[in-house]
C-alpha cells in the first residue's frame, strides 16, 4: 500500500469526501497570446532603439503604435487566448492600451524641438 491510499482512507474514516481531480488536454493553443505579446514587445523594443539612436519622435511613435496592435489585439482574442494581453478585464486592458498610446503620440507631436 503506498501512503496515499493510507490518506485517502483516513479522510474517508473523517468524514471527508476525496474528489479525484483529473487534468484534461487542451483543446486550444495556450500560447498565442504569449507568443504575440512577445512579438508586441520586440517591436516596443525597437521603437525604444529608435528614440534612442534615430529621431525620438519616430520611436515614439513606433511604441505607440504597438500599443494600438495589443489593443486591437486584446479585442480579437478569446479571454483564454489572450495570454499576457489579458492583465485586467477587457475594456479596461484595451483603455488603457490606447490612452498610453495616444498620450505618447499627442506628447511626441506638441513638444518643441530644442535647439542642440
Amino acid at each position: 500500500m503506498s501512503e496515499g491510499d493510507d490518506m485517502e482512507r483516513e479522510a474517508e474514516a473523517d468524514g471527508v469526501e476525496v474528489v479525484e481531480v483529473v487534468e484534461e488536454d487542451r483543446t486550444y493553443p495556450s500560447t498565442i497570446g504569449g507568443a504575440l505579446y512577445i512579438v508586441m514587445l520586440g517591436v516596443i523594443t525597437v521603437g525604444l532603439l529608435v528614440v534612442v539612436l534615430g529621431p525620438w519622435r519616430t520611436g515614439i511613435r513606433i511604441f505607440a503604435g504597438a500599443l494600438v496592435v495589443g489593443a486591437g489585439l486584446r479585442v480579437a482574442l478569446k479571454d483564454r487566448d489572450a495570454g499576457m494581453l489579458a492583465v485586467r478585464s477587457r475594456p479596461v486592458d484595451v483603455g488603457l492600451y490606447l490612452t498610453v498610446a495616444t498620450t505618447l503620440v499627442v506628447l511626441s507631436t506638441v513638444i518643441p524641438d530644442q535647439p542642440v
